[in-house]
């Protein structure tokens, strides 16, 4: 199987086109998705008809249950909460229905899909190291896991009984080893890179590849500028922050 796997899209349509035509050129035959569809870009609406349309298997990330109504986001950042609230107006009870119907963990026999940890997935904790990362190990019955959340691309390895993280382009998977991989970010990447990220896992070759797509920047800025949602949600967008 050869899996694109996506995942904070955040509402940032253009983003999400670029990242499909590179998937179509890539051959995938599978989109997987690790959550946050909504939050922070202004098209929530098209992004959420995308993901259903093609049955991209998706979980929620915390964006998503706070603007379904299932997560308390009183201590998101101001930016975040004025994203939540502008996101409900501007999507149907039909989206919100199904944003409140994501699980937090799936999982088939390639490997398990989670926003952010494993081990307290309701909480969604930031993975950013090593340290946060080794009770999910534990709970891992297939050697990949993909996790988002950061908007940082990554790879988390267990080997041996020791951990190690990567930001290799390329992981060519070891037997025994076990891997806990961010995709990075389609709608708002925070590793100083602009570019939309994702990546693609093939079965068959054993390989993980992390890749970056350019998107029009400016047309994502021009609409959520227009749409009055926070400034900085357009400017970061340029600086991949």
């Amino acid at each position: 199987m050869r899996y694109a796997v996506i995942s904070d899209i955040h509402g940032n349509l253009e983003g999400l086109q670029a990242v499909l035509r590179e998937c179509s050129l890539a051959k995938v035959q599978a989109i997987l998705c690790t959550g946050d569809i909504v939050g922070y870009g202004a098209n929530p609406k098209e992004c959420l008809a995308i993901i259903r349309q093609f049955k991209i298997i998706t979980v929620a990330g915390n964006h998503d249950w706070a603007v379904g109504g299932r997560l308390d986001f009183s201590h998101f950042t101001d930016d975040g909460r004025a994203a939540v609230e502008w996101t409900r107006g501007n999507i149907s009870m039909e989206d919100i229905a199904y944003l409140n119907g994501l699980e937090l963990v799936v999982k088939n026999k390639d490997c398990i899909l989670v926003h952010a940890s494993l081990d307290h997935p309701k909480e969604f904790r930031y993975m950013t190291n090593v340290s946060k990362v080794t009770e999910s190990f534990t709970l891992m019955d297939v050697p990949v896991c993909f996790i988002g959340h950061t908007h940082v691309q990554g790879v988390f390895v267990q080997a041996d009984g020791k951990f190690y993280y990567l930001d290799n382009s390329t992981i060519e998977i070891q037997p025994r080893y076990k891997y806990i991989v961010n995709s990075g970010s389609v709608g708002q990447p925070r590793d100083g890179n602009p570019m939309a990220g994702f990546c693609i896992y093939d079965t068959q070759l054993q390989t993980i590849e992390l890749r970056r797509v350019p998107y029009n920047i400016h047309e994502a800025q021009k609409k959520i500028l227009e749409a009055g949602l926070p400034q900085n949600l357009a400017f970061r967008l340029s600086l991949g922050k």
